[in-house]
């Protein structure tokens, strides 16, 4: 757990939880589950002070979605951001500004306009992930052979938990 980050809930917060429970109970997972989230939460606020492309999260995080999802419509971008049209508009209209993205008029239905991201966008997406990995390798590198192994495992666990249900 990083703990150099600052923030109203700390690991004996949850202490008093995890002491009182039986093995196996429901408040051990509840215990865990408040534990993983806030070592979730503060590694991700970690790795989001790392970046360093002139993007805010909002535009990071939509510029990341059009290269995941391709050649995305702006309602489709502004659902899997979970933000309402207008928002996305804006967001797509300063990331246009800036030459990371483009939109395209959909040759199957001339009403649609499609964002794709352009070479600017995918230099400035490979540059904050290498900033990030930087941080975390060199956060790896600190721990122990048997930590990083345990480390490698947990990680094989995480995707597990957040992988979808496709079946």
């Amino acid at each position: 757990m990083i703990a150099t980050i600052g923030t109203d809930e700390t690991p004996a917060a949850t202490a008093p939880a995890a002491a009182h429970a039986r093995p196996g109970s429901d408040s051990d997972e509840a215990a865990l589950a408040a534990r993983l989230r806030l070592a979730v939460t503060r590694l991700h606020r970690c790795l989001r002070q790392q970046a360093d492309g002139g993007l805010t999260p909002s535009q990071a995080s939509a510029l990341a979605g059009v290269e995941q999802l391709g050649s995305p419509t702006l309602g489709a971008l502004a659902a899997r951001e979970a933000v309402q049209p207008p928002s996305m508009t804006r967001i797509v209209g300063a990331l246009e500004d800036l030459g990371h993205v483009t939109r395209v008029v959909d040759a199957a239905d001339r009403r649609v306009a499609r964002i794709t991201i352009t070479p600017s966008g995918e230099a400035v997406l490979r540059h904050i992930r290498s900033l990030k990995n930087a941080f975390l390798a060199e956060r790896v590198a600190a721990l122990a052979p048997d930590e990083r192994a345990a480390l490698g495992d947990l990680t094989a666990l995480l995707e597990r938990l957040v992988a979808r249900d496709d079946g």
